[in-house]
């Protein structure tokens, strides 16, 4: 219905995911999943590796086919139809291959990247701490450097692949000077499955189901020193880099609630009260049109910000946070008048309904709260109207006598101002 957004070369990887998800994925999978029968879907990576189909915007060099984000935005949307633990399991060498890629040195990326996307490899990565969600800057998992190597103690919670995972890129404070400020305490380092790493518990969650949830524990860990991603002290330059697929992503496949809507819409032709199919009273037909208008503007922001990553836009960080939380909301919405639409038999396991319904509240909260991406939106607004003032302003005093640039505030004035102004956005 939307072609017309993509290039050939992006609509043909677009009808390749969607003939992956009709060919490979059954539905016995899907409910096994969601019972936790599964703990992880490696066979459905090695899968998708099989039809080259990880790591699309990645390098062909290291096994990815070097397209756009706009591709890759397509892609999502046709794998989120599968719910959030498959979305996630498509999504995370986007998400771990970005550190990889733009961080990682070539001997990091030939023994982690290249296996990764070629699904030899399953990666996690590990983030949040049972101290603080979005207060990622606070984390006290401390990896300290003796020599060639780091010992890291500490836990992470939340970690979708815990249990499956091969290696995890986890962030750990590595700068204890007191007075160090938040964004230089922290380093980023892969750490392999092994001695001192474990499982300890696996979460029982509402949705998202078999992805391998859990909480990580590390002990007295041993990592080399070239397992460290980017500059030590420098993972925030690489977290702030992950959240742009890490929020893109999750708009992405937040966009294949199409599937719900579509099955809403198809029961209503036939589901008859009253006299006539339901379709025809205007209390389902408006709820209809409610979800499909905003499932459109939710599409249109999306496949916006994938553009703006493609294009490297100065706005990037503000329209990926609005795609995110937009496309979010609007998802939560457009399952919710689905199951209204469906009524009583929405709400059994007859249908995927309820499924999605579960899967889809966990969207408004993993990669950053709708809250959080308010703070972001509003924190990149202003820099970039104070910005535009700065600038404005400062053509203006170029034109200006000495007398009346005296009456015009000053450079340090301008980032008083500025600083003033806006929120930390961790």
């Amino acid at each position: 219905m939307y072609d017309f957004l993509l290039t050939p070369e992006e609509r043909a990887v677009k009808d390749e995911v969607k003939e992956f998800v009709r060919e490979e994925v059954t539905g016995d999978f899907l409910r096994r999943m969601d019972k936790d029968e599964i703990e992880y879907p490696r066979e459905f990576v090695e899968k998708l590796a099989a039809r080259n189909l990880r790591g699309i915007r990645f390098p062909k060099k290291w096994g990815g086919r070097g397209l756009s984000w706009v591709a890759e935005t397509a892609a999502n949307e046709e794998i989120g139809c599968l719910g959030m633990a498959l979305g996630c399991a498509f999504t995370m060498p986007s998400i771990v291959g970005e550190a990889l890629d733009k961080f990682g040195t070539d001997e990091q990326k030939e023994k982690y990247l290249r296996p990764y996307l070629a699904g030899k490899l399953v990666a996690a990565e590990a983030l949040t701490e049972p101290r603080g969600g979005s207060d990622f800057f606070g984390a006290v998992t401390r990896a300290d450097l003796k020599g060639d190597h780091f010992v890291v103690n500490g836990q992470k919670r939340f970690v979708v692949g815990a249990e499956g995972a091969d290696f995890f890129l986890v962030y750990c404070r590595t700068n204890f000077e007191p007075n160090a400020h938040k964004y230089g305490r922290i380093s980023l380092l892969l750490i392999d499955k092994g001695p001192g790493v474990k499982t300890e518990y696996l979460y029982n969650l509402l949705g998202c189901r078999g992805g391998g949830t859990g909480r990580l524990v590390f002990r007295d860990v041993k990592v080399p020193k070239e397992n460290l991603i980017g500059e030590l002290h420098g993972g925030a330059v690489c977290f702030n880099q992950m959240m742009i697929p890490e929020r893109l992503t999750s708009a992405g496949a937040c966009l294949g609630l199409w599937g719900a809507l579509d099955l809403a819409v198809r029961y209503s032709n036939r589901r008859r009260a009253f006299g006539k199919e339901i379709r025809n009273y205007q209390a389902v037909n408006f709820l209809v049109a409610d979800s499909i208008t905003q499932l459109d503007a939710a599409r249109g922001l999306c496949f916006m910000a994938a553009k703006a990553v493609d294009e490297n836009s100065p706005s990037v960080r503000r329209i990926v946070s609005e795609a995110k939380r937009f496309t979010t909301e609007a998802a939560w919405d457009v399952v919710n008048n689905a199951m209204q639409v469906m009524g009583g038999i929405g709400y059994t396991d007859v249908y995927p309904i309820e499924r999605a319904l579960r899967d889809t509240r966990l969207a408004l909260i993993w990669t950053g709260t709708s809250q959080i991406m308010n703070l972001l939106i509003q924190h990149e607004y202003y820099k970039e109207v104070l910005n535009e003032a700065y600038d404005r302003r400062k053509m203006e005093q170029d034109a200006m006598s000495p007398d009346e640039t005296e009456r015009c505030f000053t450079d340090d004035d301008m980032w008083r101002v500025h600083e003033e102004s806006g929120s930390e956005d961790g």
